[in-house]
């Protein structure tokens, strides 16, 4: 018997906001809001009834709303590789969503850190995958 990874919570202030913001970065929709206050659930879009979806499907994101404020730096991140453009064009579509560059001590390295609204950091993979 095996586990899958079917979803990522994220703690926040606006949930809201937050999962507009990575439904621009992912091509997520929203897919529960409202049934528990304060929370929000976004994820792929939907199949199209009788299509399959080749390849593993990807986990859900779940944004929760919670009083106290991020306080150091994630141990957990996403990583997001661009996947019709050039990592340097993706940073600044990222940016251009409300994403900020973020130096965690990277150095030179092959990625970009960014954080989201919320200050959470995520990296921008160099290379291009599916």
């Amino acid at each position: 018997m095996v586990s899958r990874f079917t979803e990522l919570a994220i703690d926040c202030a606006d949930p809201v906001g937050l999962a507009r913001f990575w439904c621009a970065v992912l091509d997520y929709e929203v897919r529960d809001e409202g049934e528990e206050e304060g929370v929000v659930t976004i994820g792929p879009p939907a199949a199209r009834e009788g299509a399959d979806r080749p390849g593993p499907v990807p986990p859900v994101l779940t944004f929760a709303r919670v009083p106290e404020g991020k306080s150091a730096k994630n141990r957990l991140h996403i990583d997001v590789s661009p996947s019709d453009r050039e990592q340097g064009d993706e940073v600044r579509q990222l940016i251009g969503l409300g994403a900020r560059r973020a130096d965690v001590g990277q150095g030179d390295a092959s990625w970009v850190v960014l954080t989201d609204p919320e200050g959470n950091e995520f990296c921008v993979l160099g290379g291009r995958r599916p």
